[in-house]
């Protein structure tokens, strides 16, 4: 859907968005409207509202209840229900239509006017009766009262056929050489015909006879009006007893008062174009013209124009729903499109739930927006200096101003007026407020959870805050604490750093030792912002100061032993917890074991530690290492590294060390698999089987000739 806003006038255009083929099958169409976004937002009011190719006629039936639209190609009407907002049928015609009226309150009498001269008439059923007038046709009117059809055509005659009596009646003679279009009045059947001359004959059917004749061609012809050609009337409609609209092939259109042969107004569309549709809406007296090019809005009394509606493609046809602000069109595009005007009055009763929608639409307004273009009026023209360009094609007229490309508009402006002084004054005005600001006393409130961490975030920020105005052109990097990605941080206590954790104890140096080189690169960056203010040269640096390399190194090593120093104490502590857990154990025990043999004193209490020596057990097996294993590795730290791994490859043990981040050891022992060790023994098994059959060959005499072989070649013994 589409909103456009026309003189505060709210335009709403149902059918726009992409319309989806008729071959596609019904699971491509479902996978389009998920990942298009166009289709998942459009409004299809009625299913299938839409011709093959072109729609050239539409009509509303008097019941209001279906909605008839004729078209091509395949020359074909469309019959839609609105109380089911679907097709209700489909019929091919032999030829293109030119003209189709409803003759009753439904669709269950139709006639049909085709390029071919034929005349077709449908009943409910369908086809009905078919017949030929002698010339042809380009519009036709029913006559209630007598049941007569009014044909007019390329010639001068006007054909009446009767319907009630199934024959053609003597046609009316008239001194027009062709007709264009014809309408008979509803209140007093007053028959009227337009002709090519730019006249307008009126005829009384009771009678036969000519009644009145105005000339619209030279009453058209208004101060400021260019005419090329002789304007023909394309266009006829009746509004009440007296009123009458013209409209002609070069975009005017004409009111009348049948009383009077001058007009009362004269409206021009300025697009020289043939005034394709004629309708009246009586509750705001508005008269509703359309071109190939617009629709327009105006009041009859006055001619102010209400609103308009300029669609994508041409127009063909118009139609207005009765007693509602909704209107349709019929274009040359296979879209007929549907505009609702809330403005017009309610929407009918079968779309009510569109009120609804508008109202929720209106309690949210959006502003248009243009995105390439920008209106200015005469005033902003001549401020810019650009009057010269009116008439040209970068200007394009619209309303009291014109629209101008966005890209043009900015670079004339900044010409123009390269320094605004009031955007100016208001830009100083707020700086000085901000300064003014900065100078108050600021209380830092910290957050209840992860204070230190804020504090020292708090500190960090500070130091950049101050490098950053230092620098000429320098951006504040965001802080954690302003971002609210991380304020569950400061504010749920299960985000709460517990610096007695094992992670945190060995993180923290390097955490500190990151921190720290941050702040001295940024004191030295201060440092040099605030050499680089004074003094424009460049400076070396002072002697005695290390360089950042150096530094680097240092701070690298300080790193390493923190790192080393937090592990040993860790090791410590883990080591004295499961010295205290075994003392606990071994205690329990001895206080069980007395508790079940009864030999435990009561003088004695019984959380003192007895002073006796205890002793342990070692099971078979196992090996009493403390010893032997300080021995062994004073042993391994004194001999050489291939020493080292024969040692390992003999013990089918192999020790992988990474001295590189402190004290890490990884041991594991090369095992083979039970099959491996069936394959090794039997391969063992078979070369000692072998040596033993095996035969010295040095008694084989090879005086004579040598063999091909061990022994079996063809030499001889």
């Amino acid at each position: 859907m589409q909103i456009s806003s026309i003189n505060d006038v709210k335009i709403y255009n149902l059918s726009h968005g992409k319309s989806l083929p008729e071959w596609l099958s019904d699971r491509k169409k479902r996978q389009l409207q998920k990942k298009d976004v166009d289709i998942q937002r459009r409004i299809e009011l009625i299913q299938d509202f839409e011709m093959p190719t072109v729609c050239t006629s539409i009509k509303v039936s008097k019941d209001g209840q279906y909605i008839l639209a004729a078209g091509t190609y395949k020359p074909r009407i469309r019959c839609y229900d609105t109380y089911q907002l679907s097709l209700k049928f489909e019929r091919c015609l032999d030829s293109e239509v030119v003209a189709f009226d409803i003759l009753s309150d439904d669709y269950s009498k139709l006639v049909f006017l085709h390029c071919d001269r034929y005349v077709e008439f449908h009943s409910q059923h369908g086809h009905y009766y078919k017949t030929r007038i002698p010339k042809f046709g380009r519009d036709f009117s029913y006559h209630y009262p007598s049941c007569d059809l009014y044909f007019v055509g390329s010639g001068s005659e006007v054909y009446r056929l009767n319907l009630e009596q199934g024959r053609f009646l003597n046609s009316l003679q008239t001194d027009a050489v062709e007709h264009n279009v014809c309408d008979i009045n509803p209140v007093h059947q007053l028959f009227a015909t337009g002709t090519s001359e730019g006249r307008v004959e009126c005829w009384d059917p009771r009678v036969r006879n000519r009644v009145g004749l105005l000339d619209c061609a030279l009453s058209s012809v208004t101060e400021g009006t260019e005419v090329q050609v002789l304007p023909s009337i394309s266009a006829l409609k009746f509004n009440g007893s007296l009123t009458m609209a013209v409209g002609t092939t070069t975009g005017q259109v004409l009111l009348y008062d049948l009383r009077s042969s001058q007009p009362l107004l004269v409206k021009d569309h300025f697009y020289n174009l043939p005034i394709k549709s004629l309708n009246f809406h009586d509750p705001l007296d508005l008269v509703v013209s359309a071109d190939a090019k617009i629709i327009k809005m105006w009041n009859k009394d006055s001619g102010k124009v209400f609103s308009s509606i300029q669609p994508q493609t041409n127009i063909n046809d118009v139609c207005m729903y009765p007693k509602s602000g909704m209107l349709f069109t019929a274009n040359e595009d296979p879209k007929m499109n549907t505009f609702y005007i809330p403005a017009l009055g309610p929407a009918p009763r079968w779309c009510s739930f569109l009120d609804n929608l508008t109202e929720e639409l209106e309690e949210s307004p959006e502003s248009t927006v243009y995105d390439d273009y920008k209106f200015v009026t005469r005033k902003d023209l001549e401020y810019l200096g650009l009057s010269h360009l009116v008439g040209s094609s970068l200007l394009r007229a619209y309303m009291h101003g014109f629209f101008m490309d966005i890209r043009l508009y900015h670079k004339v402006k900044s010409m123009a007026n390269p320094f605004a002084y009031e955007e100016y004054r208001k830009d100083k005005i707020r700086q000085k407020i901000e300064e003014s600001r900065t100078q108050r006393v600021q209380l830092t409130k910290l957050p209840k959870v992860n204070k230190e961490l804020a504090l020292k975030l708090m500190e960090e920020g500070d130091d950049e805050a101050e490098l950053v105005s230092r620098k000429k052109k320098g951006k504040a990097v965001p802080s954690i604490l302003g971002d609210d990605r991380f304020k569950v941080m400061f504010e749920n206590p299960d985000y709460q750093v517990d610096e007695q954790s094992e992670e945190f104890r060995l993180l923290n140096p390097i955490v500190s030792k990151v921190g720290q080189k941050r702040k001295k690169k940024l004191r030295v960056l201060s440092q040099q912002a605030a050499a680089a203010q004074q003094e424009a040269e460049e400076e070396e640096e002072p002697e005695g100061r290390a360089s950042s390399e150096e530094e680097s190194s240092d701070d690298d090593k300080s790193w390493v032993e923190e790192v080393r120093e937090q592990r040993r104490l860790l090791r410590q502590e883990d080591r004295e917890r499961r010295i205290q857990a075994r003392k606990e154990a071994d205690r329990n025990t001895v206080l069980l074991n007395r508790e079940q043999n009864g030999t435990s004193k009561p003088n004695m209490p019984t959380g003192k530690k007895s002073s006796q020596p205890q002793f342990y057990q070692i099971k078979a097996g196992e090996e009493f290492r403390s010893f032997n294993d300080m021995a062994r590795k004073q042993k391994l730290q004194k001999a050489s590294l291939e020493e080292r791994l024969k040692l390992e490859e003999n013990s089918g043990i192999s020790n992988m060390a990474d001295t590189a981040v402190g004290s890490k050891q990884l041991t594991f022992t090369l095992k083979k698999s039970e099959q491996q060790k069936k394959q090794q023994q039997a391969e063992r098994d078979h070369h000692a089987e072998r040596k033993k059959l095996r035969r010295s060959a040095g008694h084989l005499s090879s005086a004579r000739g040598r063999g091909r072989g061990r022994g079996r070649g063809r030499g001889r013994f």
